[in-house]
């Protein structure tokens, strides 16, 4: 399984960004999705994670940000609003074949928000 992961960036405080996680394998449907992210000189931390219709974020994330997949283009989303400083970090798209998705990983993208 092969994962590109695009859409960083920089952004001010109270932007959004899309983050976008296409894989590259035939049973996409049947694979949990998850995006991790680690900040500046932190240790990977778990952000959202989807399986099925079923999504789960952690907690810093709640009500801001919203992970969804295309079953059809092979792609999962990351939906950030109202980015905070906090919030800088490399993204990264994960995989696996159950939750908590973290059998194959994508490169990261960095995202970096400025107060």
């Amino acid at each position: 399984v092969q994962l590109q992961a695009s859409g960083g960036g920089s952004v001010q405080a109270g932007g959004s960004l899309r983050l976008s996680c296409a894989a590259s394998v035939r049973t996409f449907d049947t694979l949990a999705m998850g995006w991790f992210r680690q900040p500046p000189g932190k240790e990977r931390e778990f952000v959202a994670g989807i399986s099925g219709d079923a999504s789960s974020y952690a907690d810093s994330v709640k009500g801001r940000f919203t992970i969804s997949r295309d079953d059809v283009k092979n792609t999962v989303y990351l939906q950030m609003n109202r980015l905070e400083p906090e919030d800088s970090a490399v993204y990264y798209c994960a995989a696996g074949p159950r939750y908590p998705p973290t059998r194959y990983w994508g490169q990261g993208t960095k995202v970096t928000v400025s107060s």
